[in-house]
């Protein structure tokens, strides 16, 4: 009897490890992209090369880690069970806040909170050194030059951080840089603009890393007007109140995805809709939206003479887009850092705008010496 107890227990155990193998032998696809923040791995091509065939065992590897049988059904449980059982997070690149708020913990996400690193002398004399260059460079070249730190979101919301995760000291990367080029005429601190529209509204998204719509408007008003002070020609922000306040309940964020659940969380989306039409429209990549998060990103008002419009960014620009587009006869979205004046030579552009989000400043240095003396 025992035996036969051992027996069925193992027979059990290999149908439970083999249920997986057989799904994708019977052409189920465990995977839901929609449910990951992330691209999952392609199923690979075998192509003749010395190395193929580890090649093609290394890429097999990838694929079937991410899709095989139940995967998505496993990932989602495994998150369940550590975030409503457990209490914790089910990866750590994630923090659970409170109230439903969930925090970027990667990409020195962390460590911009606690402040626990600051900028050296040096690297602060070198942050002054590639804005005023970059100021200098563009003023060479008569084009307005506007550079701002995107707050991330627990600079907004301290307040739904972990209680176990502290601040060591009050002085951010953020104040260092900002401070360091405050005299320059082109810097622009968002987070007074930001504090005071949170005091009217959620501007952050609880399941994503991100600003919503009300917090994109915000910043874009103090961009803009930063702008108009070196190029009249731009025109004013549209108003507030040419924008509906919406909400529309939609499935979890970015946050959410990377730990499996966004099926499973919800977010209250809110947004701005404009009551006239929008102009600007998306040239490149051709059929995407101005929100899109793509390397390059064109957008041209037709028939417009309005001035024109490079902007180095990051995601944080994304939400920003939509409304900053409106302004440009031609507006170009660069996906980096740092400032490239090669790229806007070739654009021949009237406004330079360099937009960095504010944990960056951990992990990217500028590099002065890359732009050349007028």
């Amino acid at each position: 009897m025992r035996r036969g107890l051992k027996q069925t227990i193992v027979a059990a155990f290999l149908v439970l490890i083999a249920l997986p193998l057989a799904a994708n032998l019977a052409g189920v696809d465990g995977a839901d992209p929609a449910a990951e923040n992330r691209e999952l791995a392609a199923f690979p091509r075998l192509t003749l090369s010395p190395t193929m065939l580890t090649a093609f065992g290394n890429g097999f590897a990838a694929w079937f880690e991410d899709h095989f049988g139940f995967r998505a059904r496993l990932v989602r449980w495994h998150g369940e069970l550590r975030l409503f059982g457990l209490g914790v997070s089910p990866s750590t690149a994630v923090l659970r806040g409170s109230d439903g708020w969930f925090f970027y913990a990667d990409d020195e996400g962390v460590e911009d909170f606690t402040n626990a690193h600051l900028l050296t002398a040096d690297e602060i004399t070198t942050w002054r050194q590639q804005i005023v260059i970059a100021r200098n460079w563009c003023r060479g070249h008569r084009l307005a030059y506007v550079f701002t730190i995107a707050p991330d979101k627990h600079v907004l919301y301290p307040e739904k951080m972990p209680h176990e995760v502290r601040q060591l000291q009050g002085t951010t990367r953020a104040d260092q840089v900002l401070n360091a080029v405050s005299d320059t005429g082109v810097a622009v601190d968002l987070r007074p603009v930001l504090f005071d529209a949170k005091r009217r509204e959620r501007i952050y998204q609880r399941t994503d890393t991100h600003w919503n719509e009300r917090g994109a408007y915000a910043a874009y008003e103090q961009i803009l007007q930063a702008v108009r002070a070196q190029q009249p020609r731009v025109p004013p922000a549209w108003p507030r109140a040419e924008f509906a306040a919406t909400a529309r309940d939609v499935h979890g964020m970015d946050l959410a995805g990377m730990i499996g659940l966004t099926r499973v969380l919800r977010e209250e989306d809110l947004r701005l809709q404009p009551l006239r039409r929008r102009q600007a429209v998306v040239v490149e990549p051709p059929g995407e939206t101005a929100d899109a998060e793509v390397g390059r990103l064109v957008t041209e008002i037709p028939g417009s003479n309005l001035p024109r419009a490079v902007i180095f960014r990051d995601s944080f620009m994304s939400a920003v887009a939509p409304f900053l587009s409106e302004h440009f006869s031609r507006a170009v979205y660069l996906w980096r850092n740092d400032f490239d004046p090669a790229s806007i030579e070739a654009e021949h552009p009237d406004v330079v705008i360099q937009e960095i989000v504010g944990r960056h400043l951990y992990d990217y240095v500028p590099t002065p010496q890359l732009i050349p003396v007028n």
